[in-house]
């Protein structure tokens, strides 16, 4: 197999350059630079790596797991994972259970007792006797979903997709209010790493957190309307800073109007959550896509969804390494009118 490239291996596998280089800050691949280039190449070996990686991810499996399995040749450790990861599903699975046999007890009731008053149903006395009238033990529900089936890819992928969609309760609504920032704008392979970069070293340069500890930093890919995490050619990063800061070049200062935000912890690196964040957006009852709104004057994109370094003051004083690093999703949306 010949050796292929990020892209290549992004485009073929289906996983955002980003999170390819995410494996590789953890561990779980290695890529090949050639002739002392930056260029990311990888080897039959990365990728058969890559191919259990994007399996287990569809199981549930954690990195840290993963990383546990693939360092270790001995097979009762992966085995023992499993197992653990079963018995939490087993429990998760039997909480489940128990509230769909007891919403199916008072539908049950309702439709016998057509005068029944729901507030009747619903009080304490007469929910704790449905709860307590349910004959199902651990056993039971084991015992029903032990059924030996046959699943395939197409199985798994259709249940992690149930399983990952964003509920309401996932998602926040927060407004960002008007800030100034100093922009730092990164372009070509590693975009995002050689913007944060610039930004981490002007904000250590000029001790802000010591004349602001309350800075907030974002970022977001340029090109106009991206929302899937991909591999990003131009990518510009924000810290906020003092009105009357003065921001030395290449970087540049903006003003940022503030607006309203749908956000979700970014899970894992897994940058695909930015398309379930656009999904649950669009299915929303009380708010509108507001993607590439005038929120701000750029020579690049304006508008984007924003990529936010959360606990930027102990990120900053801990070194700023990637592996401590949490980001919240922040996409823009405005209420319907």
């Amino acid at each position: 197999m010949e050796l292929q490239t990020i892209s290549q291996v992004s485009k073929i596998h289906g996983v955002s350059v980003r999170m390819l280089r995410y494996y590789e800050e953890a561990g779980l691949i290695t890529s090949i630079r050639n002739n002392g280039n930056s260029y990311r190449f990888y080897d039959e070996t990365a990728v058969k790596r890559l191919h259990i990686i994007i399996i287990l991810r569809k199981l549930r499996v954690s990195i840290k797991q993963i990383s546990d399995i693939l360092n270790n040749q001995d097979a009762s450790v992966a085995a023992g994972i499993f197992e653990r990861n079963i018995s939490e599903l087993d429990d998760e699975i039997t909480s489940l259970s128990v509230v769909k046999s007891i919403l199916a007890r008072f539908a049950e009731e309702l439709r016998e007792k057509a005068d029944m008053q729901v507030q009747y149903l619903l009080s304490d006395t007469a929910a704790l006797s449905v709860v307590d009238s349910l004959s199902l033990s651990k056993n039971y529900i084991n015992n029903v979903n032990n059924v030996k089936e046959n699943y395939t890819m197409e199985d798994v992928n259709k249940a992690n997709e149930k399983l990952d969609k964003l509920a309401d309760s996932d998602v926040r609504i927060v407004y960002v209010p008007p800030m100034t920032v100093a922009a730092a704008i990164g372009s070509g392979d590693g975009s995002e790493g050689k913007s944060g970069d610039m930004i981490k070293q002007f904000v250590k340069e000029t001790g802000l957190l010591n004349i602001k500890p309350d800075a907030r930093s974002f970022g977001f890919d340029c090109c106009q309307g991206t929302t899937d995490g991909g591999s990003s050619q131009v990518y510009e990063t924000w810290v906020s800073v003092p009105d009357d800061m003065e921001i030395p070049a290449p970087l540049v200062k903006r003003s940022f109007s503030g607006g309203m935000y749908a956000a979700h912890v970014l899970r894992n690196w897994d940058f695909s959550l930015w398309g379930k964040l656009k999904e649950w957006v669009a299915e929303s009852e009380k708010y509108d896509n507001d993607w590439g709104a005038d929120r701000w004057a750029s020579e690049t994109a304006y508008g984007q969804g924003f990529e936010e370094w959360l606990n930027l003051y102990n990120f900053i004083k801990n070194g700023g390494k990637m592996e401590s690093l949490q980001l919240d999703l922040l996409f823009p949306i405005k209420e319907k009118k």
